[in-house]
């Protein structure tokens, strides 16, 4: 059966298909998706505390150069193979370099609940893929644009503003360097109560993405056959850079299954913030539709496992 995390995502997905009145109010998924993405990056700096070392420069360099390098491999295959625009090419290249944070949470979860050895650092792999996708998206269509006076309003807001103020991504890195500094018994008054409550923190933002995901499927028309397409085939070949990255680093297993479901993942939460604001022209419900709608479901409840299946292939 699927881990028990996930069945909450099921019974959301298939409450929202039945059109059930069940809904989670949206003051309680902001206070749900604040909790996970602090607990998320305090995990990760009390796992690093006490661990920093020279040796892990390397690791930094190699995730971030797949947050600029995925952007730029997927935007001739949007505009060709997927026959979208510029604007909404540069989109899905924001989004689908970057990174989900659910995403992200389930596979923690996965990992630690078969008890496979996670570093620290696997909770920065989300700001250094995340932050170099999203100025990248937002880079491309300033440069392919060709609306004669839209790079000059859009250059007008900085990269740095739509990206760094972001609130997931100060959450993160917020709650990174207070456990870096804490540890487990530092702050154990809250982070305790916060890492011990995090399985239902996430349990609970399931259910609210599988009735998001529910109702974005209902959207679904013929004539987008080919970003459905795209949704389903890129999360399986996207997470082989990463697999091979952490293989190549000689990263732990889990690590490295975390590295693989990351860059298989797609934004749907900090990526749409920024280019709702940067690239006016974009699509952000047909962005939406794709990484929310068939990317994110396929990840949680078949991506995980397959990633990690392959890894066991290929390490025997």
């Amino acid at each position: 059966m699927p881990d028990i995390i996930v069945m909450f995502f099921i019974l959301g997905l298939i409450a929202g298909s039945l059109r059930s009145d069940l809904a989670i109010p949206k003051a309680v998924y902001d206070i749900l998706s604040l909790l996970l993405m602090l607990t998320i990056g305090l995990k990760g700096g009390m796992a690093l505390h006490g661990n920093l070392h020279w040796s892990l420069l390397g690791e930094v360099l190699a995730v971030t150069a797949l947050g600029f390098l995925i952007p730029l491999m997927l935007y001739p295959l949007l505009r060709h193979l997927v026959k979208l625009n510029v604007a909404d090419a540069a989109s899905f290249c924001a989004h689908y370099g970057s990174v989900s944070a659910g995403t992200f949470a389930v596979a923690l979860a996965w990992t630690e609940s078969r008890g496979m050895l996670v570093s620290g650092q696997v909770t920065l792999y989300l700001v250094l893929l995340e932050l170099p996708a999203i100025i990248t998206g937002l880079w491309l269509y300033r440069r392919l644009s060709s609306s004669p006076g839209q790079p000059q309003t859009v250059a007008s807001t900085p990269l740095w503003q739509e990206t760094l103020t972001n609130r997931s991504v100060i959450l993160l890195v917020g709650g990174v360097v207070i456990g870096l500094l804490y540890g487990k018994q530092g702050g154990s008054q809250v982070t305790g109560a916060l890492t011990s409550g995090f399985a239902l923190i996430l349990a609970l933002f399931l259910l609210e993405m599988g009735l998001v995901a529910a109702e974005t499927l209902r959207k679904v028309r013929l004539q987008h056959w080919r970003v459905i397409a795209f949704a389903l085939c890129m999360p399986t070949l996207l997470a082989m850079p990463g697999m091979f990255t952490g293989l190549l680093l000689g990263l732990a297993p889990g690590t490295t299954v975390i590295l693989a479901t990351l860059t298989a993942s797609a934004s749907y939460i900090a990526a749409p913030v920024a280019v709702r604001h940067a690239v006016e022209e974009a699509d952000i419900g047909l962005v939406m539709l794709a990484s929310l709608g068939v990317t994110f479901p396929f990840n949680v409840l078949v991506g995980i496992e397959l990633y990690a299946g392959i890894l066991q292939r290929l390490t025997g």
